[in-house]
């Protein structure tokens, strides 16, 4: 909902200014001037990216009404499970949780938290590097290098949407001044002719400055600040869950190793230490 009533206080301050200063509307409904900024800014898009990063922008706008991605229930989850892992590899031993690493999808520990077993990256990322210390071929610090490196490419992946749409923001002003100059070209045709004609080709032109500047800096360019935004909660989740790992690996307990995980957390979504324990406990 803050993403949609942004855009309509954008749209009402912007127009019902206009309006209420005296403007006609209709004046601003150009379609060709659309046209000419919109396909302009979609072709240079669609140029300047590979189709993955294209189809994960389009899959990933619609994501931002939604809301958070990641909210306290989903790193209380995460870190249930976190514990539960841990809780059996000590009293188990590590091989005990092989089975439930090689096939999380039909592990009941997993199965417990469907929250994190949707979340095709974080399954990945505990499976992958549980498995590594069950190898016992890594240190502590090995391990934290190699996280750090993983983490840094996961980072730099999911920020590609944001980044691709910004320099979109960045090049509408550039393909208003475009529509612009084509308006104004159109307006030297009909010079000589009707007055009122020559008049709307004007104003035509200028829209068409006046759409590229609103949509870069009115839309365009907070939605790619949005999709930045979502990225970083990706990357604080996954940072949750390897500092719950590197704990355990340092010889923390469980309880501790999750207090770990729960100090990388965002204010607005991090829980009590008294929650975190009554929860993990529960599950």
């Amino acid at each position: 909902m803050k993403f949609i009533l942004g855009f309509l206080v954008v749209l009402g301050a912007v127009f019902g200014g206009y309006v209420a200063h005296g403007g006609d509307i209709f004046i601003i409904w150009q379609p060709y001037e659309y046209i000419i900024i919109g396909g302009a800014a979609l072709g240079a898009f669609l140029i300047a990216n590979p189709p993955h990063v294209v189809m994960t922008v389009f899959k990933s706008i619609p994501k931002l009404m939604q809301g958070r991605k990641y909210a306290q229930a989903d790193y209380l989850d995460l870190l249930a499970l976190m514990y539960k892992l841990f809780v059996k590899a000590r009293k188990e031993g590590l091989m005990a949780v092989e089975v439930d690493i090689d096939d999380p999808e039909n592990s009941e520990l997993f199965q417990a938290h469907p929250r994190v077993l949707k979340n095709h990256h974080a399954v990945e990322f505990i499976t992958d590097y549980l498995r590594l210390i069950i190898s016992g071929s890594m240190n502590p610090h090995e391990l934290d290098a190699l996280m750090d490196v993983d983490l840094e490419t996961h980072h730099e992946e999911v920020e590609r949407p944001s980044h691709a749409v910004n320099k979109v923001a960045d090049a509408l002003p550039g393909f208003g001044i475009v529509a612009a100059i084509l308006g104004i070209i159109n307006t030297m045709g009909a010079i000589g002719g009707d007055i009122e004609t020559i008049g709307m080709n004007v104003a035509a032109a200028l829209v068409g400055s006046f759409l590229g500047i609103l949509l870069a800096y009115g839309f365009v360019g907070p939605t790619a600040s949005a999709l930045e935004a979502r990225s970083h909660e990706d990357t604080k989740y996954m940072q949750c869950i390897k500092a719950c790992i590197l704990a355990n690996v340092q010889g923390y307990s469980p309880q501790v190793s999750v207090e770990f995980g729960r100090k990388t957390m965002e204010s607005d979504v991090r829980p009590g230490f008294s929650e975190l324990e009554e929860h993990v406990k529960a599950a």
